[in-house]
């Protein structure tokens, strides 16, 4: 994008093209390794009642750290806010490893399928991440994956993979 000047109509059919090309192919959007799930689920009963937060960073599409963000929403037990010093310290760190930021995550502690809430497509600021929901209302903890797109209002189911680097 270096010098261009998209106007913001062409991110949105670009968004938009990208989430109706990856549906119909159900095509993996991001890789996301065996033990990054479970620090996000850990993460997540952790912060039981209230929702938990945080960032992936990695490259090529392919998870490689966890950042954890303190949640400082006025009602943490409805809502996320990651909290700035820990954003900009994780920013920092995925630049000093030559990470870029994959996916956000957070959680509903109460859902059994987790869907982004009106609050969560309002306030996704970042429409290439990969927005991560942990459920855990039902016996077992759920992870979601979605797109959002806050200027378009809605969201789509992303792909995922989880890998395994110890068994390849």
């Amino acid at each position: 994008m270096c010098g261009s000047k998209a106007l913001p109509h062409d991110d949105l059919l670009n968004f938009l093209h990208l989430v109706a090309v990856a549906s119909l192919l159900k095509l993996v959007i991001i890789s996301i390794q065996k033990a990054h799930l479970d620090e996000i689920i850990a993460h997540a009963r952790e912060a039981a009642p209230y929702e938990c937060c945080g960032l992936i960073g990695g490259t090529d599409s392919r998870s490689q750290t966890i950042y954890r963000t303190g949640n400082i929403a006025a009602d943490r037990v409805v809502a996320y806010e990651a909290a700035p010093e820990d954003l900009f310290k994780a920013q920092r760190a995925m630049r000093e490893r030559g990470e870029q930021l994959l996916a956000i995550y957070h959680s509903h502690p109460r859902s059994k399928d987790p869907l982004p809430s009106e609050t969560d497509v309002r306030l996704a600021y970042y429409p290439s991440a990969v927005y991560f929901i942990v459920g855990l209302g039902g016996e077992e903890p759920v992870l979601r994956a979605f797109r959002i797109s806050e200027r378009a209002g809605n969201w789509q189911t992303a792909e995922y993979e989880i890998t395994d680097p110890a068994s390849t």
